[in-house]
């Protein structure tokens, strides 16, 4: 039996996504909705609200939806490869705000706070990436920076670069970050490797290599807090 379809240009102005955020801003929209309006239409048999829903059903979370590609986006029916790169678009620029939010010189005096400042930047990556947080004698950060970005299973790290940032930042301390695409927070052997290099380099240099963060999405390892330092 085919259900019958009822368009959004037939709601009331109370649940069309757009004039409900007009009319009782965006907080009161849920997450279908809001999707709703990047997507901007449905088709002849499903509206733009019911194609979010079946989206957002598919995935687990928006976290999950954010690592989509337009391949697999286009998947969906309905969603071709325009409303794909909207999609995209959208929720990246969702994770570069919560990027820019974590760090306003702020101080770091624990691991934690090192990775809140890390994980909206690479903690969802499917590829590796490695990146330094440079920090004064207050140990406050004053600018993060990444290094070198690889592949799904490592990325290489000149260790001269680090300590030229190092210096022109006029950093005392910097904190070492990668992600692992994987979820395994276990450090490599490679991992210890460069750790040991450029805390060997640091000491030289009188540069203070405070900790190396191992970031995945949800987790991280801290080599201090481990004992590895």
């Amino acid at each position: 039996m085919k259900l019958n379809h009822f368009p959004i240009k037939d709601w009331s102005d109370d649940d069309k996504p757009r004039e409900k955020l007009m009319l009782k801003g965006k907080d009161a929209l849920s997450d279908a909705e809001l999707l709703a309006i990047l997507i901007g239409s449905g088709s002849r048999n499903e509206s733009a609200v019911a194609l979010s829903k079946r989206i957002l059903a598919s995935v687990d979370n928006l976290n999950s939806l954010g690592k989509l590609d337009i391949s697999q986006l286009i998947n969906f029916r309905g969603i071709g490869e325009a409303k794909a790169i909207t999609i995209i678009a959208a929720l990246e620029l969702g994770r570069r705000r919560r990027a820019e939010d974590t760090v306003e010189l702020k101080k770091i005096t624990s691991s934690k706070i090192a990775f809140e400042i890390m994980r909206p930047i690479i903690g969802e990556l499917p590829h590796e990436e490695f990146w330094v947080l440079f920090l004064n004698n207050s140990n406050k950060v004053i600018s993060k920076t990444q290094l070198s970005k690889g592949g799904i299973s490592g990325t290489i790290v000149d260790t001269r670069l680090v300590f030229r940032l190092a210096l022109e930042n006029r950093a005392t301390g910097l904190i070492l970050c990668h992600n692992h695409p994987s979820g395994n927070l276990i450090p490599s052997d490679a991992d210890k490797d460069i750790t040991r290099r450029i805390k060997t380099a640091g000491a030289i240099l009188d540069v203070k290599i405070l900790d190396h963060l191992i970031i995945t999405e949800t987790n991280y390892y801290s080599f201090v807090d481990e004992g590895i330092f």
